[in-house]
């Protein structure tokens, strides 16, 4: 297989020209600018929003005017993540894909498949000539991967469908109609530096962690770089006087922590000793994660004296991370939605200036009064620790609706075009759906896409095969709307 042969032909096009496009979560005026002229080249009606959610409407083939308007929803902006090596700028640079087997992968960095193939999908849909449908509103949000504020922005009145097919799903063959609500949690920790005399000071890294998407991949119980650092230097403070003076790891609260760098300071006479617990404690976690993190890169040099972050305040961070909830907090106790996280929580970035270290913390629910109990968990534990917290008011779950019309049609149509029942099930990640329900209360929806794996890391890869399936259940679904 390779990129001329790909299928459906249209929407690879689409993908490779959105992959062209610089699209980082809070700048996609590129992106839009493409779907403004997209949309006047094919003499399509548009709207453009404040938040710069885009939608583009396409009238009904002839026959089909009097079924219900379905929307197709995606989102524009990706997550943009590389290898720590790699010389790459997200606002200039064109996403570098290629073809292995039946994957396709990006050179070094994110492939923006989440969700730039849905948003292709959509395109191909408005750009073809020979497809059955109903009224159409492709409808294209902003700034998903970081609190879904284009979703959040958008007004009552933007979207006028009936049903809505939400494509920013991963797993073909899954059709989800139920997503977990999340909210942020930022501690700051503020100091006054201080000289560290005779000390000794060392740089601890490691790298080569699987990573994940938080939502999604939580499950999978990979390591948080962030996690076992600060487990390191919680041992080591148990034992020494270990000052902290940087500590920097992760980017974005939906995604686990690959690496991160730390800079203690310690007393001359215990250097080795640490040197020794460093490798002992190195050995253990790598045969801890044998299974989910099989390249982690442990590394140890000395560096040069900076100044340091005071004693308590070292202790009272350092306190912090380690007891601060990661991974599974509860599993679903509704088995109708499958074997599904329920409640989480991801340590997702530490970052240290001058006169602060900020943490940054994603918690998500399907259950909204347990995203409430697991916000104010970890709250509390900042609080003790005598950090400054705030919250986001965050997004809301998206209840399953037994009685979907759309469920039932999208399953009958996946069972008549590949002889298998589709799971239903719900997902932890959020969906825009959730913001969706709150607005648009009368909208039947689902959502489901083709097959990506290790979104939101370098690794991200896109199933071809998969795309065609999505494709051609997406025309058999939409023409059996029914009328309104």
């Amino acid at each position: 297989m390779n990129k001329s042969n790909l299928t459906p032909i249209g929407v690879f096009e689409q993908f490779k020209k959105i992959n062209g496009i610089p699209r980082p979560s809070k700048h996609e005026e590129k992106i839009v600018a493409y779907l403004k002229e997209f949309a006047e080249q094919h003499g399509l009606d548009f709207k453009v929003d404040s938040s710069l959610n885009v939608i583009i409407r396409k009238g009904a083939t002839p026959g089909y005017e009097n079924r219900k308007t379905v929307i197709l929803q995606s989102h524009t902006d990706m997550v943009c993540d590389k290898l720590v090596d790699i010389e790459f700028d997200f606002n200039k640079d064109a996403i570098q894909s290629y073809v292995d087997g039946d994957w396709m992968k990006a050179k070094g960095t994110t492939l923006g498949g989440d969700d730039g193939i849905g948003v292709a999908i959509e395109l191909a849909i408005l750009a073809a000539k020979d497809i059955e449908h109903g009224p159409l509103e492709c409808v294209f949000t902003s700034d998903e991967e970081t609190q879904l504020t284009g979703a959040s922005g958008m007004g009552s009145d933007f979207m006028t469908g009936d049903m809505l097919i939400n494509l920013d799903s991963e797993d073909e063959g899954q059709i989800f109609v139920s997503c977990a609500g999340g909210r942020s949690t930022r501690a700051r920790f503020h100091f006054k530096r201080e000289t560290a005399n005779d000390y000794f000071f060392l740089e601890l890294s490691l790298k080569g962690l699987t990573g994940g998407h938080s939502g999604d991949d939580i499950n999978k119980k990979r390591a948080n770089a962030i996690k076992v650092l600060s487990r390191f230097i919680y041992m080591e403070q148990e034992k020494f006087d270990v000052r902290l003076s940087r500590f920097d790891s992760g980017k974005l609260h939906n995604a686990i922590p690959r690496d991160g760098r730390v800079v203690i300071a310690i007393p001359n006479d215990v250097k080795e000793q640490v040197r020794a617990d460093w490798n002992v404690f190195a050995s253990e976690v790598e045969a801890e994660f044998y299974v989910t993190d099989t390249a982690m890169v442990f590394g140890m040099e000395s560096v040069g004296v900076e100044k340091v972050l005071p004693t308590d305040v070292s202790r009272r961070l350092i306190q912090a991370l380690q007891a601060m909830t990661n991974g599974i907090f509860a599993m679903c106790q509704d088995k109708a939605l499958g074997d599904l996280v329920e409640t989480s929580s991801n340590v997702a970035a530490v970052k240290t200036s001058e006169d602060s270290v900020e943490i940054l913390a994603s918690q998500r629910s399907n259950v909204m009064s347990n995203l409430t109990n697991q916000c104010n968990a970890i709250k509390a534990v900042f609080q003790l620790a005598g950090a400054d917290v705030e919250q986001t008011d965050g997004y809301p779950a998206w209840q399953m609706n037994p009685n979907s019309e759309l469920t039932r049609l999208t399953v009958e149509a996946y069972k008549k075009l590949f002889g298998k029942e589709p799971i239903v099930r719900g997902i932890h990640a959020g969906l825009e759906c959730g913001l969706f329900s709150t607005r648009y209360p009368h909208l039947d929806m689902v959502s489901f896409g083709p097959t990506l794996r290790d979104v939101h890391t370098p690794d991200e890869r896109l199933y071809i095969p998969t795309v065609q399936m999505v494709w051609d259940h997406l025309l058999e679904i939409l023409k059996n709307i029914p009328v309104k």
